[in-house]
Formats: structure tokens, C-alpha cells, sequence
């Protein structure tokens, strides 16, 4: 709830966040599909160093969750960020998503690099609990960074047009209006305000 309410104030929208929500659902659920299926299965069991089903802890999905949905809603913002500023420059939705996917695609990709390798490398570990966490948590990231922020996403918004940045009418009027990257800041400041700069020695005052 705390993280719809704060995309809504950030980028003016309802419908941003519900499908933020449902697409974070989407990549954590997959991830405790094939959790279920390598521990609780026995599914490739023997790659990751198990001789066989084991049980999986009852914290490990509630843990998953918390870590993943932040992730997740990270390279979200990460990609709805870069799409909302071309919006504002004045290009249709299709090329706005197709550009803002082009500007953060390093980005997210980079990111969830990082995560994979060291989640995987949690695997290492002779625990199986901390096997559950290193599998879940990687598979979460690689799906959430591929086929849900480069895939779906993009394809959902493009698709949906317009009603991406639908907002009602009075919680338009209530909510506080804020620059998540600063554009207002910066483009209000004008280089024309500055003053020249002045060579050390010189002095101030009019010509005699």
C-alpha cells in the first residue's frame, strides 16, 4: 500500500502503480514456482549440491517477498522514470516507451547483474536454506529484469496508451506536485541569471 501510494504522488497516476503491483506479482510468484520445483521436487536437486526434495522453511517465502517487491519496484521506477520524462517532451506514448525502455535497459540490466551473482552465489553455501534464498531470489531478478520489465511492461504500455497516466480529477488537485529527477528544478534555472565570471584582478566600478 505505502509503495502505491508513493508511485501515485511520484508520477501522477493510478494505473502505473496497479500495474506495478501485478507485474512484481507476477516475477515473485514465478520464482516460488520454481523454488517448489527444485527443492520440494527434487528437480536438477543434484546442479546446486542436494542429494535429493528437501523441505522448503517457512520464512523463506516471506522473506522473498519483501526483498523481491523492492527490487522489483526499483526497476520499475528505474523504467516508468525514463518513459514519463519523454512524455513530458512532447512524443506519443509509443515512442516515449520505446525510448524511456532503450535509456534505462542498461541501467536495470546492470543492476540485476549485480543481484544474480551475488545471490548465486548464495548456492555456494551448504545450508539449504540459504540454497532457497540464493535460487528464489536469482531466478526473481533474471525473470523480473528480462521478461517482465523488458517485455511486458513496455508491451502493457504501449498497449493501454493514454489511460497509463490516468489520474481522477480530485486526487489530481490534492496531491503535491514533485520532480522525481529534478527537471522542474533545473529548468527553471536559467544561465542567463548567472553572473559572468570576472578575471582574478580585476576590479569592480565604473571607468574613470
Amino acid at each position: 500500500a505505502l509503495s502505491f501510494c508513493l508511485l501515485i504522488l511520484a508520477f501522477r497516476t493510478a494505473v502505473v502503480p496497479a500495474q506495478a503491483a501485478v507485474m512484481n506479482l507476477l516475477s515473485i510468484g514465478a520464482s516460488y514456482g520454481v523454488l517448489t520445483a527444485i527443492f520440494q521436487y527434487g528437480w536438477l536437486s543434484g546442479v546446486i549440491g542436494l542429494n535429493g526434495p528437501v523441505p522448503i522453511v517457512s520464512y523463506v517465502p516471506l522473506f522473498m517477498f519483501a526483498i523481491l517487491f523492492g527490487l522489483s519496484m526499483d526497476y520499475e521506477v528505474f523504467l516508468v522514470s525514463q518513459i514519463e520524462e519523454h512524455v513530458h517532451a512532447g512524443e506519443d506514448n509509443t515512442s516515449s516507451v520505446v525510448s524511456g525502455l532503450v535509456t534505462s535497459a542498461r541501467v536495470i540490466t546492470a543492476a540485476a547483474l549485480i543481484m544474480v551473482f551475488v545471490f548465486g552465489s548464495f548456492v555456494l553455501n551448504g545450508d539449504p536454506t540459504v540454497k532457497q534464498f540464493g535460487v528464489g531470489l536469482a531466478v526473481a531478478v533474471i525473470l523480473d529484469a528480462t521478461v517482465v520489465r523488458c517485455l511486458l511492461v513496455p508491451a502493457l504500455m504501449i498497449l493501454m496508451g493514454r489511460i497509463n497516466w490516468w489520474i481522477p480529477r480530485w486526487l489530481d488537485r490534492v496531491l503535491p506536485r514533485i520532480n522525481v529527477e529534478g527537471a522542474g528544478y533545473f529548468a527553471g534555472s536559467s544561465p542567463a541569471a548567472e553572473p559572468e565570471p570576472v578575471p582574478a584582478g580585476a576590479v569592480h566600478g565604473p571607468e574613470s
